[in-house]
């Protein structure tokens, strides 16, 4: 290859890796008890990416709903489990939220991450998931 050749192949490589935005983490929440999350805002689409763990897996229990905030309006429950795991979960909805979180005997956390609309179409669903 001529080294002009070369020099446009490394701009074009170049250029596709700074116009092509990643996956970005927006926050990130853990805890091992019930609580409301502090807000967070996104822009559709964006998952949800969670882990349940526990010492005493026979007796713990997860339920997390999606909240809308500054009205507290409930949107639905997004994972509801009495197993360890862990999953992901693909949203069309933009707004601010929050998550109120009903723990009993889990460790968990829960990771919101933004997506590109080229990256939701590419997303293979993992876990408990669905689009919400």
């Amino acid at each position: 290859m001529r080294p002009v050749h070369r020099l446009f192949a490394a701009i074009a490589l170049l250029v596709t890796f700074v116009t092509a935005p990643a996956e970005e983490t927006i926050r990130e929440f853990t805890g091992s008890r019930s609580m409301d999350t502090v807000e967070f805002e996104v822009k559709s689409p964006w998952l949800l990416e969670w882990r349940v763990s526990g010492e005493f897996t026979g007796s713990l229990a997860i339920d997390v709903a999606l909240m809308e905030a500054g009205t507290s309006v409930h949107q639905g429950n997004v994972l509801k489990t009495k197993n360890t795991g862990n999953g992901a979960r693909l949203f069309d909805q933009s707004g601010s939220f929050y998550f109120r979180v009903n723990s009993t005997m889990a460790n968990w956390s829960l990771t919101v991450v933004q997506l590109t609309p080229e990256e939701a179409a590419g997303y293979t669903p993992k876990g408990e998931t669905g689009s919400f």
